[in-house]
């Protein structure tokens, strides 16, 4: 078996960290790099995706993590997305070439089919509705040509994470967690509305089992099954937290609306961002449940959705981690 050495490009950030501790873990070689160095971790390398020169810092890796990207609904100006999602698949691809790194695994999202159809599976219609999902889809292009000029030898994994969540994760989730925990949380709706989610310690495991793939385009959602509906989702938690069987405060749906309208126009009059939108309002709503032939591979998930919401909520809501790394996510 060839001898690993991986270079995890965006290591920095959450899955980065994440996945770093693993490959410890495992003794599997690898360098993290990024755009962005922090005094408290010396042990990432500084480069920028969007500068080709810099990408030679990657030489005398075999393998390619690539985890950067502008992510965030509100980035301005728009050309970011581009600039960054996609010119820098450009230039990963180009490193690749220059340095004859044959296998490449893409971090990519279900944000390319938008609101899409329940039960989503990886042949699904790219449907974006924002910069992110559009660029996202780009850039997956720009890896499959890359895989194609040479497809008996090149490797291509795209993985398409649904939102992903765990302890340290400052994101949507972590939003969510905090809301119901400090009792500022409200219902609207029944609650049916399924939300597929993804623990980053099963995420990471996954990435790592598909260093061995063998030359070919492999493309998977990842989603940890069986999905949770918003009822289920707000009782967990409340149960952990309050040990209470309900979901707490319940209104109707058009009320979420109006608040998500309001908020935008106040944000726009007073050109204030607002941790409410009526994209956040109508991300919540709506159904986002998505299939995956993750299970096809023979992967395992070490931890259950269950055991990993659980962690997370312990970790962040009953004990003290003030002291640990927190990552700002979308």
């Amino acid at each position: 078996m060839t001898f690993r050495k991986v270079a995890v490009i965006g290591g920095a950030g959450f899955i980065g960290t994440y996945l770093s501790k693993k490959f410890n873990k495992i003794s599997i070689s690898h360098t993290l790099f990024d755009i962005n160095i922090s005094s408290s971790n010396k042990n990432i390398t500084s480069i920028d995706v969007e500068n080709l020169n810099s990408l030679d810092k990657i030489k005398g890796t075999n393998i390619i993590i690539n985890l950067a990207a502008i992510h965030r609904d509100d980035v301005r100006p728009i050309s970011r997305y581009d600039d960054v999602n996609v010119q820098g698949a450009v230039n990963i691809c180009a490193a690749a070439k220059k340095h004859e790194i044959k296998k490449i695994i893409f971090i990519s999202s279900v944000a390319i089919y938008g609101f899409a159809p329940a039960n989503t599976a990886e042949n699904g219609e790219p449907n974006y509705f924002n910069d992110y999902g559009r660029t996202k889809y780009l850039a997956e292009q720009v890896y499959k040509k890359w895989q194609s000029e040479n497809p008996k030898n090149r490797t291509l994994i795209i993985i398409r994470p649904t939102v992903v969540f765990g302890e340290g994760n400052r994101g949507n989730v972590f939003n969510l967690l905090e809301k119901i925990a400090s009792n500022r949380f409200v219902m609207f709706g029944k609650g049916k509305n399924k939300k597929s989610m993804a623990y980053v310690e099963n995420i990471v495991s996954f990435i790592n089992y598909t260093l061995s793939f063998k030359p070919g385009l492999y493309i998977y959602n990842y989603i940890d099954k069986p999905d949770f509906d918003m009822n289920t989702l707000v009782m967990t938690v409340r149960k952990i937290i309050f040990n209470k069987n309900n979901v707490g405060i319940r209104l109707p749906v058009f009320l979420g609306i109006l608040v998500g309208y309001f908020a935008d126009l106040v944000s726009k009059i007073t050109n204030k961002k607002f941790p409410i939108s009526i994209i956040r309002v109508k991300k919540f709503l709506n159904t986002t449940q998505f299939d995956s032939s993750v299970n096809e591979t023979g992967f395992q998930p070490p931890y259950s959705l269950n055991e990993g919401l659980t962690r997370t909520i312990k970790y962040e809501f009953l004990e003290d981690n003030s002291d640990k790394p927190q990552f700002k996510t979308e």
